[in-house]
């Protein structure tokens, strides 16, 4: 077409661009670039794409809208409804990989990048010529750019409580966790009140059936013996009050209302957030649970998403989930609360987060801040290290996939002028 860029031809490109990770942020930056004609290989320590959505919870559905969290090049369809379940997000990038004919290989895992010298550099000269990745099994890659996009949860995070080695219950993470079925007839304690948490929660009292399901029609007969499969009690352990929203009012979704607000001032987001949640979310200082001090955007900004009602609200108005004060130790088979308060639960479930864990891969680069998070994103690189680009290790407020699929094709544009 006259006037358009010429593109790379893959099949000349003597070193490709590596993207770690086979989820939807590398699935969605490898489609974007093999689009401009830069070759993209794709590296999974695991043995298929989309290993993290396959080992969360069996009822968690896409917090975000279908048409609002589809990546470059392939909408997600129709049939799999507004809030896309967890199995048809993994069939969705299945069919996204295949789809884009995408290169990708699976069972490796890169544990180091250095900085490569440049072949046509004099000798002696400091000049970066790429990259040189370290992978399992002894293999160095060679790597005209890399992008990392090893996932926002990817290391299950527990906190050191004093105790818990001891503690004589079960403790476990919430990545552990897939339905209730386990937990039927115990005392469970969920710590944590992010939207993990809060589900977990609530599907523990509802003995893992989605009432969605059930409004439908479908799954009777889960609906009919769910009594068996309920804990006998759950606890959520509240450490800061968080801003609870509606997933959802009037059919316009939360998320939308996110991207609209991204560049409004902090505190009139704020001002505006309290007052949508006096009108649609209810006053629950009462059963444990009270509105937060702080404004809801001021609360993102130091990367505390708003929890997103799928039941919370009526079960803890209900008190099938009651909030209780966060955890300070352990001893012995208590639990020792931040008011003073023990309790013994049979099984501890902590939603307490993860961490990137980059600091192996690239701690020596002098690309991290002092939370361990990329200095630069999306279509820029880190000043110090030309070539080296990072995709979701954010939680935005206008929802992951949205996010990625925008910084997949900042990167795409931003790379082939790198590599020229």
């Amino acid at each position: 077409m006259p006037g358009a860029p010429a593109q790379p031809d893959m099949t000349t490109q003597p070193r490709p661009v590596y993207v770690i990770g086979a989820g939807p942020g590398g699935l969605a930056v490898a489609a974007a670039l093999r689009a401009r004609g830069v070759r993209a290989v794709v590296i999974e320590k695991s043995d298929r794409v989309a290993t993290s959505w396959r080992g969360h919870y069996d009822r968690l559905h896409l917090h975000t809208t279908r048409r609002l969290s589809g990546l470059p090049g392939l909408r997600i369809p129709r049939r799999f409804g507004r809030w896309v379940s967890r199995d048809d997000v993994v069939r969705y990038l299945e069919k996204y990989a295949e789809h884009h004919e995408l290169e990708i290989i699976t069972g490796v895992e890169v544990t180091r990048i250095d900085r490569a010298p440049d072949p046509a550099a004099a000798a002696g000269a400091a000049e970066a010529g790429g990259w040189t990745l370290h992978a399992t099994g002894g293999r160095e890659l060679a790597a005209a750019a890399v992008v990392v996009a090893t996932g926002f949860n990817h290391t299950p995070a527990l906190p050191d409580w004093p105790g818990a080695g001891t503690y004589t219950g079960r403790l476990l993470h919430a990545s552990e966790y897939r339905d209730a079925a386990p937990f039927a007839g115990l005392d469970v304690l969920v710590v944590g009140v992010g939207n993990t948490g809060a589900e977990i929660a609530v599907d523990l009292t509802e003995g893992g059936v989605d009432r969605r399901r059930k409004r439908r029609g479908r799954g009777a007969a889960d609906a009919g013996d769910s009594g068996d499969r309920r804990a006998a009690s759950v606890r959520l352990a509240v450490r800061t009050a968080p801003h609870i929203v509606r997933r959802s009012t009037a059919g316009w979704p939360a998320q939308r209302t996110g991207i609209l607000v991204r560049r409004l001032p902090v505190r009139l987001v704020d001002r505006l957030g309290a007052l949508v949640a006096k009108a649609s979310v209810p006053d629950l200082s009462a059963y444990g649970l009270p509105r937060p001090t702080t404004g809801l955007y001021s609360r993102v900004r130091q990367g505390a998403i708003p929890v997103q009602d799928v039941g919370l609200i009526d079960a803890v108005r209900a008190r099938t989930v009651v909030p209780v004060a966060a955890v300070e130790s352990f001893d012995g088979a208590e639990v020792v609360l931040a008011d003073g308060s023990r309790i013994a639960p049979d099984v501890v479930i902590a939603a307490t987060g993860y961490r990137r864990a980059l600091e192996g891969l690239v701690g020596h680069l002098d690309v991290l801040d002092g939370r361990g998070r990329p200095l630069a994103r999306a279509g820029r690189s880190p000043v110090s290290a030309p070539g080296l680009y990072f995709t979701g290790f954010t939680n935005p407020i206008s929802g992951m996939l949205r996010e990625l699929a925008l910084d997949a094709e900042k990167i795409a544009k931003a790379l082939p002028r790198h590599l020229a």
